[in-house]
């Protein structure tokens, strides 16, 4: 017998997740292909440390293929589009055909979407503008440091809060935040709006216990390079002496132009089995939109993502053994919220509960922060840290009543 093949689209968490999840679980006859246009896989939460000079680039990345299981086979190409019906895929290095089909390329950065964005703005979500935000950290002597967020949705949403955090400890530790001033502004009505009011408090309270200005419902018209300020919705100008801001995301054009998108670029899913309107289709990750009983969308996340992969990866292999997959993704997610000191907050929650999510947030402490730097060590340190990280790791969330799956 022949075997079938399985083409994952994106190596980001989603994309590696479920490649290897399905190389384990599929027949050994059976192919699993990953296309990825990039040769490096930078861990985007490790991002907000760049941004600060905690980290370097080379410390938060790894070749991608190094992160594959053995037998998957990498494409590395350029997605350019895609057919879902026949699931046949063009990429810049030729035509791929599947048995079934995994949509995980994520969410494209738009800078150019916001008049005055690329010109003004230190983007921390990319890892050159990262560095960049730490070189102008190395120089600043003090002024108005802004966080922006420039349009929703976006990934990972408690960054900029992050951001704001980590760039008021490292004006502490430089001696500068005396003569510094930091601000937050965002389109959203309080932080993280989606996990709800008692969420959105605790995250006010973490800006305001460092003096950090929360501006809410402040959306954003243009940024003014020229004269170093931001224009909002309603005409009210912010200066700036450093900005690092939050750019515009959308789907990737070879998403849009198919006939797997909805008018916004996103991908509708089933959201417990993750499949796309097509038959052996399926989306997962910040490409994918769910709509939560409350009529808000599931937040774009790495933990979302790589929970969805493994329900995938199930999904698929039991479709091929002509058998039904177990229980499907059921909505919980987890995130760090990274305060400065070596300190760190962590909530978790369930974001399918009804008629809201229920999130528990547990106060900033350094084991939080050490948990993160596990989860860290275990994506891309070297075989022995990877390890030993997921151990710690799965240990580390028994313990405290949340599950981690690696």
């Amino acid at each position: 017998m022949t075997g079938r093949s399985v083409v994952v689209l994106g190596g980001g968490v989603g994309g590696l997740v479920a490649a290897n999840e399905l190389r384990r679980r599929l027949d050994p006859r059976d192919r699993v292909v990953l296309v990825e246009r990039e040769a490096r896989h930078v861990l985007q939460p490790s991002l907000l440390w760049l941004m600060a000079g905690r980290r370097r680039r080379e410390q938060i990345e790894r070749p991608v293929r190094s992160l594959l299981a053995r037998g998957v086979e990498l494409v590395a190409a350029e997605v350019r589009a895609i057919d879902p019906l026949a699931r046949q895929i063009e990429t810049s290095a030729g035509v791929v055909s599947a048995d079934a089909l995994v949509v995980a390329l994520g969410a494209e950065l738009a800078p150019e979407a916001v008049a005055g964005y690329r010109d003004a703005a230190l983007n921390f979500f990319s890892p050159d503008g990262a560095a960049a935000c730490a070189r102008a950290l190395e120089s600043f002597r003090g002024g108005r440091v802004v966080v922006a967020v420039s349009a929703l949705p976006y990934k990972c949403p408690a960054a900029p809060y992050e951001a704001a955090l980590l760039l008021d400890d490292e004006l502490r530790r430089r001696g500068m935040r005396g003569a510094s001033q930091v601000d937050l502004f965002t389109p959203e009505p309080q932080p993280m709006p989606v996990a709800g009011p008692v969420m959105g408090a605790a995250v006010v309270g973490l800006l305001e216990a460092k003096g950090i200005r929360f501006h809410p419902r402040s959306p954003i018209e243009c940024f003014e390079p020229a004269t170093a300020e931001l224009v909002l919705a309603d005409g009210t100008r912010a200066g700036y002496d450093l900005l690092a801001a939050v750019p515009p995301h959308r789907a990737p054009a070879a998403v849009r132009g198919s006939d797997l998108a909805n008018e916004a670029g996103w991908i509708p899913v089933d959201r417990t089995t993750m499949q796309a309107a097509h038959e052996r289709v399926y989306a997962l990750g910040d490409v994918t939109t769910i709509t939560l009983t409350n009529g808000k969308p599931l937040p774009k996340a790495g933990a979302f993502a790589h929970a969805q992969a493994l329900v995938v990866a199930r999904e698929i292999a039991g479709a091929f053994a002509g058998r039904s997959a177990p229980t499907g993704f059921d909505g919980v997610g987890f995130c760090w919220v990274e305060t400065g000191a070596g300190r760190a907050a962590f909530a978790a929650g369930n974001f399918f509960a009804e008629p809201d999510p229920t999130l528990d947030l547990r106060q900033s402490a350094r084991v939080w922060h050490a948990g993160k730097v596990l989860f860290e060590r275990a994506w891309i340190g070297n075989s022995v840290e990877r390890r030993l990280a997921r151990a710690g790791l799965i240990a580390g969330g028994r313990l405290a009543g949340f599950r981690v799956t690696l």
